[in-house]
């Protein structure tokens, strides 16, 4: 069927960031083949759809989380990392079983997509309910089974034969709307030769790494006393930038650092928000901008953040660096929605498909409705996007051409369902 939406104010986020006012966005078996001003006639495609002057944009793109944690939103708030960690959320999550994983994940995918976040990077347990969650759900994206290897031997490889299983079986399924990568946890949680066999698995699958790196001042510590390095010198002799490679957080690091980071075009997914709350500090994106290094954005999970609501983390990261700098200039609107969209799809290595709104790339967008109060007047609607919405504005969901979110309501979900069960399967863990 051919379809097109008409009368929109369209933010296409190509390489001019053009905004086409009274524009049109056309698509067939789920790929774009017109972006556009609205068409004098219409009268060719079998649907037309009337935005009415609302916002239309690429589908958010959230390249760092742990969506089964949703179950664990605001238990235990206001502590560091580690204390945080070890005390409160790895004890409650060696609980979890496959039925918490089912509920906490459709609870984040709701969420997600009701606010604007069309794919999505998941580093957890269980992924094979995720990824039938994923296919069910309608959304997109890239899975991998995260991997801790601070055990013996035999559960090492028994994780990396599940994680690579994992990977290999899912890899391309759903129409293409699941891809996956190869997922060591953290240069502190890995031992070295673990990590170098992680790799070669990811080099024999033909697969990206994801991995955490430099969250924190005592990680990076750590690193330092355990192998007499800092994780990204320990990581580059591992072999992990060999591989297309996406780090979480990346706080602290030196100039060498960023420097290395560039040349091995390893993407960053900047979590903001969670850095922040959990007290781990900022990451230093204005030079990693300046560098070329790719910044994507990420929520982290719901129970460091404590919501995965993208919006939140475009405007943050807007506004921390230029408050934090005392530069107004730093990371203007422009580059912050970038983050959001296609420099979120170059980092989860699928910019050629998502990202931007471009004849040949899949139908995944989103519809704002932008008649309210606070994004008036008109004139700029890049900065209203960023600086004045929030998830909540979002009234229309569609991934590969199939609408997910109608006027607010999910269609693919049951979410009185999934909010009863994710209530139920929180009160059957045990606090201390």
């Amino acid at each position: 069927m051919r379809t097109i939406v008409i009368h929109a104010t369209v933010l296409t986020v190509n390489e001019t960031n053009e905004v086409i006012y009274d524009g049109a966005i056309a698509f067939e078996n789920g790929v774009l083949t017109y972006v556009g001003p609205t068409p004098e006639a219409v009268d060719t495609y079998d649907e037309v759809i009337d935005a009415e002057g609302r916002i239309v944009m690429p589908g958010l793109v959230n390249t760092h989380g742990h969506t089964a944690m949703s179950l664990l939103r605001g238990y235990a708030d206001d502590l560091p990392l580690q204390e945080w960690l070890e005390t409160k959320m790895w004890p409650l999550e060696a609980q979890f079983t496959e039925e918490h994983v089912r509920w906490g994940t459709s609870l984040s995918i709701i969420e997600m997509l009701k606010t604007g976040t069309t794919t999505f990077v998941d580093m957890y347990d269980n992924m094979d309910m995720v990824a039938e969650l994923v296919t069910a759900s309608g959304m997109r994206a890239r899975l991998c089974r995260g991997v801790i290897g601070l055990c013996s031997a035999e559960e090492q490889t028994k994780k990396l034969e599940e994680a690579s299983a994992f990977a290999a079986k899912w890899n391309g399924t759903a129409n293409g709307r699941i891809m996956t990568m190869m997922s060591p946890h953290g240069a502190y949680t890995c031992p070295p030769d673990y990590v170098e066999r992680i790799v070669a698995r990811a080099h024999e699958l033909d697969l990206p790494v994801h991995i955490h790196m430099s969250e924190t001042e005592w990680e990076v510590q750590q690193n330092v006393n355990d192998y007499g390095t800092r994780p990204v010198e320990h990581l580059e002799k591992l072999g992990v930038f060999n591989r297309p490679t996406l780090v979480a957080h990346a706080v602290h690091l030196t100039d060498e650092e960023l420097d290395t980071l560039a040349k091995y075009d390893v993407k960053v997914s900047h979590n903001p928000i969670s850095n922040l709350k959990l007290g781990s500090g900022i990451a230093r994106v204005p030079e990693m901008m300046e560098r070329g290094i790719c910044v994507s954005l990420g929520t982290d999970s719901s129970a460091s953040n404590n919501n995965l609501d993208l919006f939140e983390e475009m405007k943050m990261v807007a506004l921390l660096h230029k408050g934090h700098r005392h530069n107004p200039v730093l990371v203007p609107a422009t580059e912050a929605l970038r983050m959001a969209t296609i420099y979120g799809a170059e980092a989860v290595f699928m910019d050629d498909q998502i990202g931007s709104l471009e004849v040949g790339k899949q139908a995944d967008f989103i519809v704002l409705d932008s008649h309210s109060v606070f994004f008036q007047p008109k004139h700029d609607p890049i900065s209203h996007v960023v600086y004045a919405a929030s998830g909540r504005d979002v009234k229309d969901v569609y991934v590969q051409g199939t609408q997910l979110i109608k006027d607010g309501k999910c269609l693919t979900m049951d979410e009185t369902a999934v909010i009863e069960n994710a209530n139920r399967m929180f009160e059957k863990l045990e606090k201390k």
